[in-house]
């Protein structure tokens, strides 16, 4: 009802035109009463028939002209509420923190942002309105057939509580197939995004492994087919079971309004009194039973709204403090002070991790693999949240910061570079939206890029597929330094950025970060020792504990770690110049 709240007006025109058209249904039951009681008592009068008939078909026309008013507003007003939840979806999910992204299956995203908000628009323009219609003309029926003969009207009523027994019984069994629905379209969404994209349907081909995806996805559709068949078959008795009365009804109307005739003292009912009593009551039971049905409709739809709401209710770990600070990033020292943090529901990461990192200096983190490297960078721009401890960037506890602020200035190149499916050039503005063609050029001759770029068909112009994969890792890994070139941060972190190279790449890109380095507070984490032989301090991370920092010569002395990984690595180099 809070999304409706915006367009009150609207919808109080939609009840409007729903309330008038109520009223106007009436008229054709009590033109027909009429017209029978006139060939009763004056079969000759032809010309007052004609006029009777003419203004039921004119009321008829005028009650069918508000009816497509008020489906075009309804429309509308069902449209812009499936608009406002899909925006502020989107943009709660957003502010998300990275761990619910980490969490959460991309599939089960999908069909909450697309099918389970467009399915909003058939409760708000159907349910919602069925409701207010169906009670509109119950209520203008009941009213009028207990002004024509209030014994024929209770006649005509006594069936009405026979429909309503069954109906939880079946509006709760429907919720459960519902939700059971839900959740398989779920799971098949999540297969159809994982075996139809660019590097699942890949994976899927080198390991043929098609009939066996094709078998699991046939598995999940016949699922969701029973639960959806079970679903559609949960009211067909009860259908059943509310015609059966409605037909009696009108059975009985006769059979009373014939015995208070003959045997009645009250000469006041007429044939056609007893005709507009059946006449309404084939018009009252329809509503009756839509509005039952849209009972049970709308306690489907509970499991519907209870998905999105669910959603909604995720809290946003990460959020802006009540008074965000903004401080000056010219000295963009990194501070960790015992910082301590795990994964929802899982082992300790950090152990008290504490470091400096100076003004303008490049650190490096090596260590093992699962070692918490990765997440000790996440926390500078927030992606997450020390559980105990602070992040300070410039003196100023990062959960203090700006959100905007903080991210604005920090740039980050990973490993898995992520490009846009559009141009060259609409992936670099991404950075800076008003950079000039100028400062894109200058910012691509210091990756490394520039050249190539020129020598593609159309240039900074060319399209590059799906997640870039038109271009080769390490000229996505140059556009994307080149990115980072164009936000020009004060603090620049590289995860791993060359680990998947190969050597010219790999020296190609080393040349362009030294460029980019210059000048910036950097933190490097690298498996190879070679992206970090010139780094100012190197930091061996272990069990989520820094265990050792210093030069390289000094770490090949006092940490066995670093010796491992050092010695692994150029092991092939070390075994040449022994045999030489």
């Amino acid at each position: 009802m809070s999304y409706l709240k915006p367009y009150r007006l609207q919808f109080f025109l939609v009840v409007l035109a729903l309330a008038v058209s109520a009223v106007l249904g009436l008229m054709p039951s009590i033109v027909t009463g009429e017209i029978v009681d006139e060939i009763i008592s004056a079969p000759e009068s032809i010309k007052r028939l004609v006029i009777l008939l003419v203004a039921a078909f004119m009321l008829l026309s005028l009650s069918q002209i508000i009816s497509v008013l008020e489906q075009y507003i309804n429309s509308w007003i069902s449209q812009m509420i499936i608009r406002d939840m899909r925006n502020q979806m989107y943009n709660h999910l957003q502010h998300m923190s990275h761990s619910f992204f980490t969490d959460e299956k991309q599939g089960d995203i999908i069909t909450r942002m697309n099918s389970d908000i467009n399915s909003v628009s058939s409760v708000i323009s159907g349910t919602l309105t069925s409701i207010v219609s169906n009670i509109l003309v119950i209520a203008s029926s009941v009213f009028y057939m207990f002004y024509t003969d209030w014994r024929l009207a209770i006649v005509g009523l006594v069936v009405i509580p026979l429909l309503i027994i069954p109906t939880r019984v079946v509006g709760r069994k429907r919720w459960e197939l519902m939700s059971a629905a839900a959740e398989k379209h779920d799971q098949m969404n999540q297969h159809i995004d994982e075996t139809l994209s660019v590097s699942g349907s890949m994976l899927v081909k080198l390991f043929t492994k098609e009939k066996y995806e094709f078998n699991k996805f046939s598995k999940i559709n016949d699922e969701v087919t029973a639960i959806t068949v079970k679903e559609h078959r949960a009211g067909s008795w009860f259908h059943v079971f509310m015609g059966m009365f409605i037909q009696i009804a009108p059975l009985l109307i006769y059979f009373a309004g014939a015995f208070f005739m003959i045997y009645g003292s009250d000469s006041s009912l007429t044939v056609g009194g007893i005709s507009i009593i059946v006449s309404l009551v084939n018009r009252l039971y329809q509503p009756v039973r839509m509005l039952l049905n849209v009972q049970v409709d709308f306690i489907r739809s509970l499991a519907l709204f209870s998905r999105i709401f669910e959603y909604f209710d995720k809290k946003q770990d990460i959020v802006n403090p009540e008074n965000p600070k903004t401080p000056s990033m010219e000295n963009s020292e990194i501070e960790f002070n015992n910082v301590e943090f795990s994964y929802k529901g899982g082992l300790p990461v950090l152990k008290g991790v504490s470091f400096k990192v100076p003004k303008g200096k490049m650190y490096a983190i090596v260590g093992a693999s699962g070692a918490g490297k990765s997440t000790v960078i996440g926390m500078i721009p927030r992606l997450y949240d020390a559980a105990s401890g602070s992040v300070r960037v410039s003196g100023v506890d990062v959960k203090e910061f700006d959100l905007e602020h903080l991210r604005k200035h920090i740039g980050t190149v990973t490993q898995d570079t992520y490009l846009f499916n559009g141009t060259v050039m609409e992936n670099l503005l991404y950075a800076k939206e008003d950079a000039t063609r100028e400062e894109i050029e200058n910012a691509c001759k210091i990756a490394n890029i520039h050249d190539f770029i020129m020598s593609l068909p159309k240039g900074y112009d060319t399209v590059v597929g799906n997640r870039g994969l038109k271009l080769s890792g390490g000229e996505k890994q140059r556009v994307s330094i080149a990115r980072v070139v164009l936000k020009d941060p004060k603090i620049l972190i590289l995860d791993e950025a060359t680990s998947s190279l190969d050597s010219i790449s790999e020296s190609l890109i080393q040349t362009a970060l030294e460029k980019v380095m210059e000048g910036r507070t950097s933190l490097v984490i690298a498996h190879r020792l070679t992206t970090v032989l010139s780094a100012d301090c190197i930091m061996v991370l272990e069990d989520g504990k820094i265990t050792h920092s210093g030069k390289h010569d000094e770490l090949l002395k006092s940490s066995d770690t670093y010796k491992l990984l050092y010695e692994t690595q150029f092991k092939k180099l070390l075994d040449n110049l022994s045999v030489d």
